[in-house]
């Protein structure tokens, strides 16, 4: 009889790392980790780990012959800024790695006569706010509004999206039979936060940037204007919304796709905040004209009204926390001893 198992893909990355450790603080002990990377040496023993790409059909083959997958935390992707220098892989990568996965999803579904749940983490880079006025004319956005990516990897995200709906809700819809289907829910993160791994390729990742950098106290110099704002939440509210979703009855969701974020603030009250705890960090701003376009096209924060009804989220950690009580602890922590 093939073990079952929960799945997670890209899990050496920022997000992966976090939801491990969480999983495994939960007692959960089936999990079967997939990266092109080495799983980090604290997980060894205590999660199965497959070293491979997420594109090789024979991997996916061979892993479903050994075990029955009840649950596929999605997590591998190639991140915004990456995409933009080869978006050839970045498709490969981000749409048909997640294709195969969620045929794979589909079959075992039909298999097991129960859904496979499939869990997704997606992206405010989904979005495209076409100026700076109308940016503003949309303090927060919903779901379906301005889903206009101006980004490779946006554009994967929001395609994913798409076929996620697709494998769930319409599969096989001209077959006499119906099998039974996957359940794919999806979360679109802000930018995310983490104290205990550095920023991996994320336009986003300017404000966590500034923190490292001032913990270190290297000089770093912000490549958006001080006036951007955009939405950003802490690592464990990613992980805390990962999870509540996946725990959540299905005759609760209205949706397959939510919002999900903490707070909102500009690059220049990042820098405020950092300056707090690091008065000597030296942070300047040189603007680079083609990230700056990216994230002026991003909303400055998104309505998450849809999740705190369904399913009952809310953050943790507001700004005041997420600076006092995370992320300077433990990045100090982490490079002061």
């Amino acid at each position: 009889m093939r073990k079952r198992i929960i799945l997670i893909t890209g899990a050496s990355g920022e997000i992966g790392m976090a939801l491990i450790y969480s999983l495994l603080k939960r007692g959960v002990q089936n999990l079967v980790t997939l990266d092109i990377r080495p799983l980090d040496e604290e997980f060894i023993g205590k999660a199965t780990h497959i070293q491979g790409d997420i594109c090789d059909k024979a991997l996916l083959e061979r892993l479903v012959s050994e075990y029955e997958v009840e649950a596929i935390y999605h997590l591998a992707a190639l991140l915004s800024t990456r995409a933009e220098f080869s978006p050839e892989t970045a498709h490969r990568v981000n749409v048909e790695g997640t294709l195969g996965l969620l045929q794979l999803a589909a079959e075992q579904s039909e298999w097991r006569g129960s859904p496979v749940l499939f869990i997704f983490p997606s992206s405010v880079a989904a979005y495209g706010m076409p100026t700076l006025k109308i940016k503003e004319s949309f303090p927060q956005v919903r779901e379906w509004e301005w889903n206009y990516p101006r980004t490779m990897y946006g554009s994967n995200k929001l395609y994913c999206e798409m076929l996620g709906v697709y494998f769930s809700d319409y599969y096989r819809q001209l077959a006499a039979e119906r099998p039974v289907m996957l359940d794919f829910r999806s979360v679109r993160f802000p930018g995310l936060i983490s104290a205990f791994s550095m920023p991996s390729g994320g336009t986003s990742d300017y404000g966590p940037e500034m923190l490292h950098a001032a913990a270190k106290n290297e000089p770093y110099a912000c490549f958006v204007r001080e006036d951007t704002r955009i939405p950003f939440m802490a690592m464990p509210d990613a992980i805390n919304a990962l999870l509540k979703l996946a725990g959540a009855r299905r005759e609760d969701l209205t949706r397959r796709v939510y919002n999900v974020t903490s707070y909102s603030l500009s690059a220049g009250e990042f820098r405020q905040w950092v300056l707090k705890y690091f008065p000597k960090a030296q942070i300047t701003f040189q603007p680079d004209h083609k990230r700056q376009g990216i994230v002026d096209s991003w909303p400055a924060d998104m309505n998450d009204h849809d999740a705190r009804r369904d399913w009952g989220w809310s953050p943790e950690y507001d700004l005041e926390r997420s600076f006092s009580d995370y992320l300077i602890p433990n990045i100090r922590k982490r490079y002061q001893g």
